[in-house]
């Protein structure tokens, strides 16, 4: 095993997954969604969601544990836009 393309592949997941933090943290906080795009979010979220299916029969802890919780953060997100379209 070559511990250059792991760490590469780490730091990858860490930077990407912790980059959906200041989104959610003020979409949460603040509940605006307005500037958000409902189809972007539908299918950024479908499309993790398929990653960490990838990553899962792969067995790939880096793919699994970045996606997993980029799910839960652009699940929340996508949750309160759906929200706030159906209070409209």
């Amino acid at each position: 095993m070559n511990l250059i393309p792991d760490l590469i592949g780490y730091l990858a997941a860490t930077l990407t997954t912790a980059s959906f933090l200041p989104q959610a943290i003020m979409t949460v906080k603040t509940r605006d969604t307005s500037s958000l795009s409902l189809g972007m979010y539908s299918m950024f979220t479908m499309g993790v969601l398929f990653w960490l299916i990838y990553g899962i029969y792969l067995a790939n802890v880096a793919i699994v544990a970045a996606n997993a919780v980029t799910f839960l953060l652009a699940a929340s997100i996508l949750t309160v836009k759906v929200m706030n379209l159906l209070r409209k």
